[in-house]
């Protein structure tokens, strides 16, 4: 069975949160909440990565492992590298990129990407969920994926495009992005040492860095759809729901 590693990049200096991570739940801070959900995955170990010591204290005091990286990376996928290559030596197959804003993720979904992804040897993976607002489409806030066929909770299918906003939207084959990915381990070496190119520096969007390099993304719904803390109107979402029920 291929081993898969997962990694949660973490930093203080979110431009629409600072200090997101240290935001407090139920006396828990944010980045423990996403890290102990991880863990519920059973899928492999997992880290923090961060270049936060304020960060790397606060995940080992509450028993959750972490790495200390190079502070000013320029995106989350360069601080995760840096994380397995700290681990080379345990020689892991896969990595998950677990955005440390992202505490509701649902358990199965992320085992099912793994699974699926194991299965059809993919070289990235990430999940999406349907879209059932008008709004929706047309927020250039919400990160879409075009897909080559209409996507569903079962396969794995090729993303075509990534995008904020369009001019045309092919509805049936359109879905919200979910943050999440799951790489190769070489594919995420690979991926590091592409350059950067104008269309992904104007959408702010990485991924398109593989499409345009020939790397297929598939993509898989997820059953539920997550809540992120991008702005403290999210986070007081997420606290709500995390202090009224079990999720």
């Amino acid at each position: 069975m291929p081993k898969t590693l997962i990694l949660i990049p973490s930093r203080l200096s979110a431009t629409r949160l600072p200090k997101k991570p240290l935001l407090k739940i139920n006396n828990l801070s944010l980045i423990n909440h996403v890290y102990r959900k991880a863990v519920e995955t059973k899928i492999g170990e997992v880290f923090v990565v961060t270049g936060d010591t304020i960060i790397f204290d606060e995940v080992v005091k509450n028993g959750g492992k972490a790495i200390l990286t190079f502070k000013n990376h320029v995106s989350g996928t360069d601080r995760i590298f840096e994380g397995l290559k700290y681990l080379k030596n345990y020689d892991y197959d896969y990595v998950i990129n677990w955005q440390g804003d992202e505490p509701l993720l649902d358990v199965n979904d992320i085992r099912k990407l793994n699974k699926k992804t194991f299965i059809n040897n993919a070289e990235i993976s990430t999940l999406a969920c349907r879209i059932n607002s008008n709004k929706t489409f047309f927020n250039k806030n919400i990160v879409k994926v075009e897909t080559e066929n209409p996507a569903n909770l079962y396969h794995l299918t090729k993303a075509n495009k990534f995008f904020r906003r369009s001019t045309y939207i092919n509805v049936a084959k359109t879905f919200q992005h979910i943050g999440v990915y799951m790489y190769k381990s070489k594919i995420l070496k690979k991926f590091v040492s592409l350059k950067t190119s104008k269309n992904e520096k104007n959408l702010n969007l990485e991924q398109i860095r593989a499409l345009e390099n020939s790397i297929k993304i598939k993509v898989i719904l997820a059953k539920k759809k997550p809540v992120g803390v991008d702005t403290f109107e999210d986070f007081l979402k997420v606290k709500n729901i995390l202090e009224t029920k079990e999720f």
